[in-house]
C-alpha cells in the first residue's frame, strides 16, 4: 500500500486545525445560531464547546494509536467493526463535501455578491490545485491565512468593545432564552468546532503523530475557543442577538454600527480570506478521508491512488473538488451548514464511542470525556433544526443500503 509523506509539524498542525475552524465559525455560524438562541447565544457556545472539548480529546487519544488517514473512520473500524468506521466515514465525507460548498460561497458572497456562485466555483478549483502540488504548500498558505484573519478579528473586536454604542446589557440572558433554542444554537455552532478533525485525518502526514496530534488538537480547540467568545461578546455588545440573528454579514455591520465604516472593505476580505482557509483544510480532509475509504473499497479502488512526485492522494482531491464545485455552483450557504453539522456530530459520536473502547495502556481519556462527548452529539445532532435531521437521515440511510449491497 502507498503511503503519504510525513512533513507536518505541530505548528502546521496546529495552523491546519485553526484554518479550519476560524473562517466557518466567525462568519457563518453566528447570525443562524443567534437567531434561533436569542440572548442564550453564549450558553450555546459554551455548550458547543464542551462537547468539542470531548470530542477533540477522544479523537486525538485514537489518533496517537491510529496516525493513518481517514480520522474516525479508521478509529471506527478498528474498534467498533468496519459498518461503524463506514458509517463515520460516510458522514465525514458527504458532510464535509457540503460544509466546502458552504465556505466556498462564503469566499464568492463576500468577494463579489452578484457573481457569488462563479466566485465560489474559482475559488474550488484554485484550492483544489494548490493541494495537488503537496500538503505543505497547503500548510504554508493555512498559516498565511489564519494569522491574517486573526489580525481582522482583533481589530473588530477593540473595535466594538471601546465604542460609544457598546451596551454590556446586551448579554444578560432574557426569557427569549429556551433549552431548545440554547440546544439547536449549539448544533449549528458545533459546525464551527469541527476543524480540529482535519488534524486527525491528517495523521499519516504528521511528524511524530504519538506525540503532535495529542498536544495540536487542544491548542488549536483553545486558540478557536478563546477566539469565538472574544468576537461573540465584542458582535452583541454592539449589535445584540436580533440584530445579529437577522444579519447577513454581523462581522461589517458590528463594525459600521460601531462607527467605524471604513473598516468594512477590511472585514469582508477578512472574512473571504477565512473562508478560503477553511476551504483548503476541509478538500485536505475530505479527500484523506476519501482516499482511506478507498483503499478498503468502500469507494472506488481508483481514488485510493498515492502521486509519486507529490505525496498526495491526486485522484481523491480531484474527485473532491469536482463534487464540490459542483455543489457550489447549485446550492446555498446556511443551508448546508445544519446538514453538515449533523453528519459530523454523528462522525464525532462515533469517535467517542471508539474512544471509550481504549484500554489504559492504549491512551485511554478520562471515562467521563467519552460519555459526555457521546450524548453531547447526539443530543444536539437531533436537537438541529428539522428539515437538517430528516435530510441527514435519509443520506445516512442511503449510506448504509450501500454498504449492505456491496456485502
Amino acid at each position: 500500500m502507498q503511503e503519504l509523506r510525513r512533513q507536518l509539524g505541530l505548528k502546521d498542525a496546529v495552523v491546519v486545525g485553526l484554518g479550519a475552524m476560524i473562517g466557518a465559525g466567525v462568519f457563518a455560524a453566528f447570525a443562524p445560531a443567534a437567531e434561533v438562541a436569542g440572548s442564550g447565544l453564549l450558553l450555546g457556545l459554551g455548550v458547543a464547546a464542551i462537547v468539542a472539548y470531548c470530542n477533540a480529546t477522544s479523537s486525538a487519544r485514537l489518533a496517537a494509536r491510529y496516525p493513518q488517514s481517514g480520522g474516525t473512520y479508521v478509529y471506527g473500524r478498528e474498534r467498533l467493526g468496519p459498518f461503524w468506521g463506514y458509517l463515520a466515514g460516510w458522514a465525514f465525507v458527504v458532510g464535509k463535501t457540503a460544509s466546502c460548498a458552504a465556505m466556498a460561497l462564503t469566499v464568492g458572497s463576500y468577494l463579489w455578491p452578484d457573481q457569488a456562485h462563479a466566485v465560489a466555483v474559482a475559488a474550488v478549483v484554485a484550492l483544489t490545485a494548490l493541494n495537488y502540488f503537496g500538503v505543505q504548500k497547503a500548510a504554508w498558505l493555512t498559516q498565511l491565512i489564519v494569522t491574517v484573519v486573526l489580525l481582522v478579528l482583533a481589530v473588530v473586536v477593540v473595535v466594538c468593545l471601546t465604542a460609544d454604542r457598546a451596551q454590556v446589557s446586551r448579554l444578560e440572558i432574557g426569557n427569549d432564552a429556551t433549552v431548545g433554542g440554547v440546544l439547536q444554537a449549539a448544533g449549528l455552532l458545533f459546525f464551527a468546532f469541527a476543524g480540529y478533525a482535519r488534524i486527525a485525518t491528517l495523521g499519516e502526514e504528521v511528524r511524530d503523530p504519538e506525540r503532535t496530534i495529542p498536544r495540536a488538537v487542544p491548542l488549536a480547540l483553545t486558540i478557536t475557543l478563546v477566539t469565538y467568545v472574544a468576537v461573540a461578546v465584542a458582535v452583541l455588545v454592539i449589535l445584540g442577538p436580533t440584530r445579529l440573528g437577522d444579519s447577513v454579514d454581523p462581522l461589517a455591520e458590528a463594525v459600521r454600527v460601531a462607527g467605524v465604516p471604513a473598516l468594512v472593505p477590511a472585514v469582508r476580505i477578512g472574512a473571504a480570506i477565512a473562508a478560503l482557509g477553511s476551504l483548503l483544510a476541509l478538500i485536505l480532509g475530505v479527500s484523506r478521508t476519501t482516499l482511506a475509504m478507498a483503499r478498503d473499497h468502500h469507494l472506488p479502488s481508483g481514488l485510493a491512488s498515492i502521486h509519486p512526485r507529490f505525496h498526495v492522494p491526486h485522484r481523491a482531491e480531484l474527485a473532491v473538488g469536482g463534487v464540490v464545485a459542483v455543489l457550489a455552483a447549485t446550492t446555498d450557504v446556511r443551508g448546508a451548514i445544519g446538514f453538515s453539522s449533523f453528519g459530523v456530530l454523528l462522525y464525532y459520536a462515533i469517535a467517542n464511542a471508539s474512544a471509550w473502547t481504549l484500554r489504559p495502556d492504549e491512551g485511554r481519556p478520562p471515562r467521563g470525556v467519552p460519555v459526555i462527548g457521546l450524548v453531547g452529539c447526539l443530543t444536539l445532532a437531533f436537537a438541529l433544526p428539522a428539515s437538517s435531521v430528516l435530510v441527514g437521515v435519509v443520506v445516512l440511510a442511503v449510506g448504509a443500503v450501500i454498504y449492505r449491497i456491496r456485502l
